[in-house]
């Protein structure tokens, strides 16, 4: 692509990354050859074109073995960072965003919604990095462990909440008074 404008590398860029490319290095990445991956890949690649950038397209069929576990290595070691940073989220993030609000006792519809919204936003970013793993990072694991929490940590947020809204509601009654006429009134 060429230098100027810069927002066209950046979004050609993000395409790739968001495809699962791993850089070997400046303007070179690689991906594993599938039907699916080379959908992905072509929005990227059409902007390169009409961007007057050039790009070369080249299956790599058989490595060295060598080579192949550098590009394996490489995979894992993406995805391992994404799951980090994924933990890295879950750990400093969500749970303290859920500890302040608790803290602050804002337990509020309103804050609720915007907690499970950042929830929902890491679990999606949590299934895409799975997506793109398709050698097995190690801390995989670690990173569904912690969104499990998160998710526990979430539904006692919004229990709580519940819990108060419904106390509330149900102080706020006004009790029911049934006046009837004495007794022998009615006769």
């Amino acid at each position: 692509m060429p230098s100027k404008p810069t927002a066209g590398r950046v979004a050609v860029w993000r395409g790739l990354k968001k495809a699962g490319a791993a850089y070997v290095q400046d303007s070179v990445c690689v991906v594993p050859d599938t039907q699916r991956l080379r959908n992905e890949l072509a929005p990227a690649l059409e902007r390169i074109g009409s961007g007057g950038g050039t790009y070369h397209l080249l299956p790599l069929r058989k490595l060295p073995e060598a080579e192949e576990a550098k590009l394996v290595d490489l995979f894992v070691a993406q995805s391992a960072k994404h799951y980090d940073e994924i933990v890295e989220n879950c750990e400093v993030n969500f749970a303290k965003e859920i500890e302040f609000e608790t803290f602050r006792q804002n337990f509020t519809y309103e804050e609720a919604e915007e907690i499970r919204m950042e929830f929902e936003k890491i679990g999606t970013w949590y299934e895409r990095v799975v997506e793109r793993d398709w050698f097995g990072a190690p801390n995989r694991e670690e990173a569904f462990g912690w969104l499990r929490r998160c998710e526990a940590m979430l539904e006692e947020f919004e229990a709580r909440v519940f819990t108060l809204h419904a106390q509330e509601a149900s102080e706020e009654e006004p009790a029911l008074t049934l006046l009837l006429p004495p007794a022998e009134a009615q006769a």
